[in-house]
Parts: structure tokens; C-alpha cells; sequence
């Protein structure tokens, strides 16, 4: 497997070019970029933008993992508003394109949100036409993926929807397409279930993983923590992603820093490098 790191998992103050050193001190092969709202990649970046990017990486001695967006949250593809319908697909088209562009094979999509306690007024829909709606823009994208050599892989979070691997296989399986697949995140799951049991069942399906850790007992999002001091099971985790013959990129999705970090956030880094390397030896 390979070690790799998502964008999310700095500072927000540290420039493009620091994130990237940080990553390639800490030991990390990869890093895991986004399209988000503030950049470096946005919706309105064109082909200059998207290149420097790819130059940076390349600089520091990095490949670029994946490519990943928080804008479901904003832009949920199931809305009842069609503009936000709308700009939901403007979403994973740009991400596609830009995937593309930089020579990542997969990114992240959340194809539709029934709802999320942890977003103040957040809109709630009925799981059956979420299902419906996600169904039928995964398949909208589907065409400008496979001619752009991109895998939309449905990621498991905090959404209330897709929450068993019975389901997420059946979602992806309907489809009938390599094109789509799984971005399987472990720590996502301890809420709910255990990823261990998770992995045997989506199995070929998983394209992408993202690590985090999560203590069961807070039962919110502020349950997150570094690597190997939440309930994951790591042994169990590691021998099942290795059963199905996993060998792809493990991403860290450490999210925040702060106020974990509140001083020398930069030590967040080095820390789930270590842990990552212990988790893989497992």
C-alpha cells in the first residue's frame, strides 16, 4: 500500500509548496489535492492553475493520490433546489477534467446527502429519492469519466445515506462500470459499524481508502482523532485490506489540525506518518 495525505490535513494558513514539503519530510509518497472554493484549484481555474499544481507536487518529489471536494456539503447533488442540482454537476465535471489534467485516475464525488446533523440548517431529503437523485447524476458523469480515464469512486461519510457495504456495493454495482467505485474511508464507519467487515464485502470495489480514527464514546464529529488513539481496529483493518489484495493509495484525512494542534500543527504531519508506517507493519 501507499502512504499518501490529504490536502485537508494542514494548516490552512501554510502555502501549497510548504504543505507539500511538510508532506515530503514526514515521508509521505503521495498527497491528496481538492477543487474547493478558496483554492488552489477552483471551479474557474483554468489549465495554467491546474499545471502548477502538478509542478509543485513534481518539485517537492510527490505524486498526486487523488482528488478529493468538501463542495457536496454545499452543493448537495439530490437538493430539491435545481440550482443547486446544477452546481453540483458543474462539481464533479470540473473535478473530472482537472483529474484529468494532473494524471489522477479517481476522485472523491458524494453523490447525494439525505442530511447532516452537524451542518446547522442542513436540507433533509427522503433517503428513496436521494437514492434516485444520486443514481441518476453518477450516471449523468459517468460518459465525461470513462472518456477522461476517471473513476468516480462514492465515498462513505456522514451523510445518512449508502450506510451499509450491502448498499454501497449494490449503489456501485448498478452501474455496472469500472468507472465506479468505492472511496472507502475507515474511520467514517466506526460510528456505525466496523470498516473490518466493510472491506471483504466491497472488496474490488475499493479504488481509494482514507484513514482517520475515531473514539465511538463521543458519538460526534469532535470524536476524530490522530491515528491509532480512537477505537479502529487497525490489525483487523490492515489483514482485510490485505485479503482482497489492496494495494493502492491509503490517504490520511487528519482533519482539523486545530485546535488539536494549537501549537506547532506542523507536528500533526510527522505524527500520522509514524502511525501510518506502524499501522501498515500490523
Amino acid at each position: 500500500m501507499r502512504k499518501s495525505i490529504s490536502i485537508w490535513s494542514f494548516y490552512g494558513d501554510w502555502s501549497l509548496s510548504e504543505k507539500m514539503k511538510l508532506a515530503k519530510d514526514a515521508g509521505f509518497e503521495g498527497i491528496e489535492v481538492d477543487v474547493s472554493g478558496d483554492g488552489p484549484i477552483t471551479l474557474e481555474s483554468g489549465d495554467d492553475a491546474i499545471d502548477a499544481v502538478a509542478a509543485q507536487a513534481a518539485a517537492a518529489g510527490l505524486v498526486l493520490s487523488g482528488l478529493a471536494t468538501g463542495m457536496y456539503w454545499e452543493f448537495n447533488p439530490a437538493s430539491d433546489d435545481p440550482e443547486t442540482r446544477s452546481k453540483a454537476k458543474e462539481v464533479v465535471e470540473k473535478q473530472i477534467q482537472v483529474a484529468s489534467r494532473l494524471g489522477v485516475d479517481a476522485v472523491l464525488v458524494v453523490p447525494g446527502s439525505v442530511g447532516a446533523d452537524f451542518i446547522p440548517g442542513c436540507e433533509e431529503l427522503p433517503y428513496n429519492l436521494v437514492w434516485d437523485r444520486a443514481t441518476e447524476f453518477v450516471a449523468n458523469a459517468l460518459p465525461l469519466a470513462k472518456e477522461k480515464g476517471v473513476t468516480l469512486c462514492i465515498e462513505n461519510v456522514w451523510n445518512k445515506f449508502l450506510l451499509s457495504p450491502m448498499e454501497l456495493s449494490r449503489f456501485i454495482d448498478q452501474f455496472d462500470d469500472e468507472r465506479v467505485g468505492s472511496y472507502f474511508d475507515v474511520g467514517n464507519v466506526l460510528a456505525t459499524g466496523y470498516p473490518e467487515h466493510w472491506i471483504p464485502i466491497l472488496e474490488k470495489r475499493i479504488r481509494r481508502v482514507h484513514v482517520k480514527d475515531y473514539r465511538r464514546a463521543v458519538g460526534s464529529v469532535d470524536g476524530f482523532v490522530d491515528l491509532l488513539s480512537g477505537d479502529v481496529n487497525w490489525p483487523a483493518v490492515v489483514a482485510a485490506l490485505k485479503a482482497i489484495g489492496y494495494d493502492g493509495w491509503v490517504a490520511a484525512e487528519m482533519i482539523p489540525p486545530v485546535p488539536f494542534y494549537r501549537y506547532a500543527p506542523e507536528t500533526l504531519i510527522d505524527n500520522t506518518s509514524r502511525a501510518m508506517d506502524n499501522i501498515f507493519s500490523l
